[in-house]
């Protein structure tokens, strides 16, 4: 729930949720540990984890927006790719968090759609006698 203080600056959860798509090629059983990991390290949490089929899921990450920049970091360092909107949604966050006091940035939501894709090679599609549509 958002409050005002006195000067007009909104406290707690000031923010719609970010929403992000994302990929990696990443090994699942490998990278959810590591990203979990990471996100703690950079001081957010993972407040929900979904499976929304075998190769996706989606994951609500609450963070300070003082510490935004380190939490881009550490999910590109993790593996995880950004489309066009995804890099222009954190940079947004970054951007806000520079012009913003820090004791007055509040959290920020992120919902991020992340889907686990094959490493799909030229020789692994001649190969197999299939094409990418």
């Amino acid at each position: 729930m958002n409050t005002l203080t006195a000067d007009g600056f909104a406290t707690g959860t000031w923010m719609q949720p970010t929403e992000l798509q994302a990929h990696t090629y990443e090994e699942r059983h490998g990278l959810m540990p590591a990203l979990t990991a990471a996100v703690s390290l950079c001081g957010a949490w993972i407040v929900e984890r979904k499976t929304l089929s075998p190769t996706a899921v989606e994951i609500r990450i609450e963070i300070q927006l003082r510490m935004i920049v380190e939490l881009y970091a550490a999910l590109l360092s993790a593996g995880i790719e950004f489309g066009r909107d995804g890099h222009q949604a954190l940079a947004d966050l970054c951007t806000c968090r520079k012009h913003m006091e820090l004791d007055r940035a509040g959290l920020v939501t992120i919902r991020m759609e992340l889907a686990f894709l094959d490493d799909v090679t030229l020789h692994s599609l001649l190969m197999s006698g299939t094409s990418v549509a």
